[in-house]
């Protein structure tokens, strides 16, 4: 975990833009605030903030120019404000969950002193229908709900123990927040007919299939339709409603699994090749292109770098501080 004392709103943006996205903050000369964050994966992380009354706000020009897709979810711990986007109001105050999208503009007005717990991810983990998504924006979820209950309880826990686990332990452990966060918005949202939630469910049961068995090489689109009875052609079906094909679903997880074990440093004597085959990619060629293509670098360009970042700054999860502000590990 990295710790980022904040002593103006100069500071939040900066830590804000490095961390989350590019904000706007209201300048107040008793601004205080302090960001603790825990990267669950590379594209996962989990925070925690605490800061006295602020005004921040995302335009919509920055909106448009935003280089990721990201949702966050935030649960709302101490203190009262309000979230504006999409031309909704949610009010914030002690349990209140929310969510809130980087891709258009939004207005954030804390009045008294907060603390939140937030969960940032890409838009195509959380495995709903685009408009469902949008309806489900700046919709204050009730803390009455069992769901949101149950994700609350346990993005706090997984915030104190993620320092205790592996890196492969935080990247399952991220996409766990976001299937429950998925259980938690449904309760809040329309429900769909009954055929397309039986579909969901198979859905859901093919991919926790598929982060189960990605060492196996056999897995294959053809190989999951066989497993779960149904037809190829239907598999596609299934997966186009989260926006993706099965082939490429396979390949991306095994993918960031093989990155969270180039991150391990637990792996650092195994061989990219082995990292390869662990996930099912066991051509070493194919694994290095296939990686290069998600990620911009090979296998051993990238442990090399992240190695490079981890010498310089002591850990492999990094945030870069403010003027003045203190990273503490």
């Amino acid at each position: 975990m990295f710790v980022q004392s904040l002593r103006s709103a100069e500071e939040l943006e900066l830590a804000a833009g490095q961390s989350y996205m590019p904000v706007i903050a209201e300048r107040r000369p008793d601004y205080r605030g302090r960001l603790d964050l825990q990267l669950l994966s590379m594209s996962v992380s989990l925070s925690q903030a605490r800061m006295t009354p602020l005004r921040t706000f995302r335009t919509p020009g920055m909106a448009a120019k935003a280089e990721r897709d990201d949702l966050f979810f935030c649960v709302h711990l101490a203190g009262s404000g309000r979230l504006l986007q999409q031309g909704r109001a949610a009010e914030l105050r002690p349990g209140v969950g929310v969510l809130y999208e980087a891709r258009s503009a939004w207005e954030m007005d804390s009045v008294s002193d907060v603390r939140s717990l937030m969960l940032q991810f890409p838009r195509d983990l959380l495995p709903l229908r685009p408009s469902e998504i949008t309806d489900g924006l700046a919709r204050a979820m009730d803390v009455r709900s069992p769901g949101l209950r149950l994700l609350s309880g346990y993005v706090g826990q997984l915030f104190r123990l993620a320092d205790d686990l592996s890196a492969e332990q935080r990247h399952d452990a991220g996409l766990a927040g976001v299937e429950l966060l998925t259980m938690a918005l449904r309760g809040m949202t329309p429900m769909a007919p009954s055929d397309r939630s039986a579909g969901e469910v198979m859905l859901g049961l093919m991919r926790a299939h598929v982060r189960e068995h990605l060492a196996d090489p056999r897995l294959t689109v053809a190989e999951l339709a066989r497993r779960h009875h149904v037809s190829v052609r239907h598999v596609h079906t299934l997966f186009s409603v989260i926006g993706t094909t099965p082939g490429a679903y396979i390949r991306r997880q095994r993918l960031l699994a093989a990155r969270a074990m180039l991150a391990d440093p637990r792996h650092d004597v195994r061989p990219v090749s082995d990292i390869g085959a662990a996930v099912g990619l066991c051509e070493q060629r194919t694994f290095e292109r296939a990686f290069q293509r998600e990620f911009g670098m090979t296998p051993a360009g990238w442990r090399r770098e992240r190695r490079a970042h981890e010498s310089t700054s002591g850990s492999a999860q990094i945030v870069v501080p403010g003027p003045g502000a203190d990273l503490v590990e």
